[in-house]
């Protein structure tokens, strides 16, 4: 509510500068296209960042709908300013080494210290995410009976999708190991994973022992629990799996949100080559 509160109070106070006082409702609603355009460059003049401004724009359009639902102005040429393009963001995985050593590091107990319940579940949910591509939220919806000694997860995803995901023996080997580590009953129908107390586990468990493994293993604070799913399908793609194949692996409904990772990997590649090539150095 604060940023939508600045981002409002911004614009009526380039308003007043543009239009030579404060402005009215009538004035609002005498506003053009090329007034909304004006304010839009006047950003990009200042060097507000476009996500930034297409936030503002966001909340201009949120303001100018309340008015015109209230019969107090006409949206029209709001409605006809298109958003700033934001720039795609490129996923950032992990390298394989460190991918591994993630992993490692949840199978490790500390010196005189056995493996517990609780690092076998977390094991096992980052493999997950990292051995079948899987959302924090799709491994963590998993049911007893979704992933217990099955060879393809059906796992629903974003918009209710469903697709099947091929499960590798270490990841059905760590769900295994959980389920018979588990101190609470898991019911065939009811969340696979629990917390401490016996509930649901929520991500914040999961995300708050990635940011302990990125720091003992001088980890970037890119190395998140999402981290390993770009993980998943860059390391699939870099050791030649298709385009399409992992499209449906991760259940992105445009080729175009997959193709992204075909950036990631040239990035490797030519970093490689910097590193490799004689006449790079």
């Amino acid at each position: 509510m604060s940023a939508y509160l600045r981002d409002l109070a911004s614009f009526m106070a380039f308003l007043a500068g543009h239009l030579g006082g404060p402005a009215s409702l009538q004035d609002l609603d005498n506003l053009k296209a090329a007034d909304f355009r004006s304010w839009l460059a006047a950003r990009a003049n200042a060097g507000q960042a476009r996500t930034s401004t297409a936030r503002a724009l966001s909340a201009l359009r949120s303001l100018f709908g309340r008015l015109e639902r209230a019969g107090h102005v006409n949206s029209a040429a709001l409605a006809a300013v298109r958003s700033p393009r934001l720039p795609r963001a490129v996923p950032r995985p992990l390298d394989e080494k460190s991918a591994v050593a993630v992993i490692g590091a949840v199978a490790t107990p500390q010196p005189g210290e056995a493996v517990d319940w609780q690092g076998r579940r977390d094991m096992a949910v980052l493999l997950l995410l990292y051995g079948c591509g899987l959302r924090i939220g799709e491994a963590l919806g998993l049911t007893r009976a979704d992933a217990e000694g099955v060879e393809r997860l059906r796992v629903r995803g974003k918009g209710n999708k469903e697709r099947m995901v091929p499960v590798l023996p270490i990841v059905a080997d760590a769900i295994d190991a959980y389920i018979a580590a588990c101190p609470y009953p898991l019911m065939a129908d009811r969340r696979l994973f629990l917390g401490q107390r016996g509930g649901p586990l929520g991500a914040r468990v999961i995300q708050a022992h990635m940011a302990r493994l990125r720091s003992a293993l001088d980890l970037p604070d890119t190395a998140t629990p999402h981290a390993l799913r770009h993980s998943f399908a860059t390391h699939l793609l870099q050791n030649g799996g298709d385009l399409r194949t992992i499209q449906e692996l991760l259940g992105h409904a445009s080729l175009s949100t997959t193709q992204r990772y075909t950036e990631v990997d040239a990035a490797g590649l030519a970093a490689a080559y910097d590193g490799a090539h004689p006449r790079a150095r």
